[in-house]
């Protein structure tokens, strides 16, 4: 598993999710219609800035109570999981109960033992819960709903593929997220795409400036379009 070093995860968090999403699609590496999670997760702090980091997967379940056990926190042996993947890491849960969300299992003090595990941001499918004092410590989320309760949420395994709100994700695979949703980043071309997004971006204010000018007209927004590619 490649390091995504301090500099590249700067320049990514630098970067929209939209524009991140963008780059991918200039190099034909998968579909256009494949990579990025469905709008029925959403992000909950939407003023914090893009979160990058690696995949920790995990399927959990909350409808009904554990088989051994009595809750995530009787599963300490995920922690040492979380902290074989590299940092900065993002914890991706599949809640796989058939309607998910009734029970968070996320909130306020497993939110913490999250950053304090090097995860600066958590998905579901399921619920969330304890907003204020989840976004106090700057600790993004991504989820299906909000709950008061844990209900029965328990760690059913970790370390596995996972699919969340269409999106497909590995442990250790790279993901950009912010307020306009969760993006899987292609590795081999996660170092690229900062250079190309800043060339993009430049041919859009080119675009942008030239649309707010005197000097529009159709034929030469043709003209522009046509030129820059």
């Amino acid at each position: 598993m490649p390091a995504l070093d301090r500099e590249l995860v700067a320049a990514l968090r630098g970067l929209d999710s939209c524009t991140v999403s963008n780059v991918i699609e200039t190099f034909g590496v998968r579909l256009r219609n494949e990579g990025f999670a469905r709008a029925d997760v959403r992000c909950l702090f939407e003023h914090l800035p893009p979160t990058v980091g690696y995949a920790v997967t995990a399927r959990i379940r909350s409808s009904t109570p554990p088989p051994v056990g009595h809750a995530y926190y009787d599963r300490t042996d995920w922690w040492n999981h979380i902290l074989s993947v590299p940092e900065p890491r993002i914890v991706v849960a599949q809640d796989v109960d058939e309607q998910p969300g009734l029970g968070a299992f996320i909130g306020g003090v497993h939110a913490n033992v999250l950053r304090a595990l090097g995860c600066v941001a958590y998905v579901t499918n399921g619920a969330v819960r304890d907003l204020p004092a989840v976004e106090a410590i700057g600790f993004q989320m991504f989820a299906g709903s909000v709950s008061v309760s844990h209900a029965f949420v328990h760690l059913l395994d970790f370390g596995e593929p996972v699919e969340v709100a269409g999106l497909r994700v590995s442990p250790g695979d790279i993901l950009h997220g912010d307020r306009h949703g969760l993006v899987s980043v292609p590795e081999p071309i996660a170092a690229d795409i900062p250079r190309v997004a800043a060339e993009i971006l430049t041919h859009d204010r080119r675009v942008i400036e030239f649309c707010r000018s005197s000097e529009f007209s159709l034929e030469r927004l043709r003209a522009l379009v046509k030129e820059l590619g």
